[in-house]
């Protein structure tokens, strides 16, 4: 069986096989990334794989095993950063976020996974990084953890009063987990490892840090106002009327525009401090050729560079 080796993932390993010459028939095999059980729940990831899958969101699922799974390929490409900021195409990934989010929209949700994932990842940090921290290279450019858990308690604080849904989040919605297939017309997503309850701003603030790319990042690339207001325009929409339906007026007011905007952009921050602590924990154990410990300290610079821009972030009364 022709096999063919995927190299994009930072967290896992991933081979197609196939024995048709235009892979019509390939199925995907995912081996997990060495001490990735310390932050991905693996039976969480299963369930949502499965629910997603029964709401038309996911590809089937053939079988799991102890270290992966195997499942169905989706034929499409995998978007790139010029992508992600092509109207028609963002557009569409817009709707399919409405789609994910709409799945419970509407029965009692559980509290959002957010802030004991960040304690967690930051525990993780300071119970194995702690001898680390004699190593120079990581002391340079590196936040105090005395400063994390300052900005961890201020985050908290802060972001929990937004009054942002709950919803299921993809919570990991880099390019390369988009699969846009040209004859449908349609966007789908891939990898449900960090998918659960969150709140909404958070998985769309996440996508919008995404548009910097994951192996040269570029934090120029973030989304500008203009073009936030017309995905936001495009996904509350389809949310709208996902979840209200025949209800009425589904037209998205300038307010709610707004709200959400400013939702976004702060809650971009924890995701810039999320995927920072990831960086550490995967420099640690990781097998994969990344540069983790350059991407970490990426992300936390870009973190204390936003804060105060998207601290000052107001909704006009």
């Amino acid at each position: 069986v022709p096999v063919q080796l995927f190299t994009d993932g930072i967290t896992n390993k991933l081979v197609a096989c196939y024995t048709d010459e235009g892979m019509a028939d390939a199925v995907l095999v995912r081996v997990y990334g060495r001490k990735t059980e310390l932050f991905v729940d693996r039976e969480t990831e299963l369930r949502n794989f499965q629910v997603l899958r029964a709401h038309g969101c996911a590809p089937d699922l053939y079988c799991a095993f102890q270290n992966g799974l195997c499942y169905q390929f989706l034929p499409g490409i995998a978007l790139g950063p010029d992508h992600v900021r092509d109207p028609h195409i963002f557009r569409l990934v817009a709707q399919e976020m409405a789609r994910v989010h709409a799945i419970h929209a509407n029965g009692s949700l559980p509290k959002p996974i957010l802030w004991q994932k960040l304690h967690k990842y930051l525990t993780l940090v300071k119970t194995d990084l702690s001898p680390k921290v004699s190593n120079p290279s990581l002391q340079q450019d590196m936040p105090s953890l005395e400063m994390l858990e300052h900005e961890l308690a201020w985050m908290k604080d802060t972001l929990s009063q937004l009054g942002s849904p709950v919803v299921l989040c993809h919570n990991d919605l880099l390019c390369k987990n988009i699969i846009y297939n040209r004859t449908q017309e349609r966007v789908r997503f891939i990898d449900y490892e960090y998918t659960g309850y969150n709140y909404q701003a958070f998985d769309i603030g996440n996508h919008f840090n995404e548009f910097a790319g994951v192996k040269e990042v570029d934090y120029r690339l973030y989304p500008s106002k203009e073009t936030q207001l017309q995905w936001l325009s495009s996904y509350l929409q389809a949310y709208k009327q996902l979840t209200q339906g025949d209800r009425g007026d589904v037209g998205v007011s300038e307010e709610e525009l707004e709200a959400l905007y400013v939702q976004v952009n702060k809650f971009s921050l924890a995701s810039h401090f999320l995927w920072a602590c990831w960086g550490l924990i995967q420099d640690k154990y990781s097998t994969i050729d990344f540069n983790f410990l350059r991407y970490a300290k990426l992300r936390f610079k870009q973190y204390f560079k936003m804060k105060p821009v998207v601290a000052a972030l107001q909704v006009s009364k």
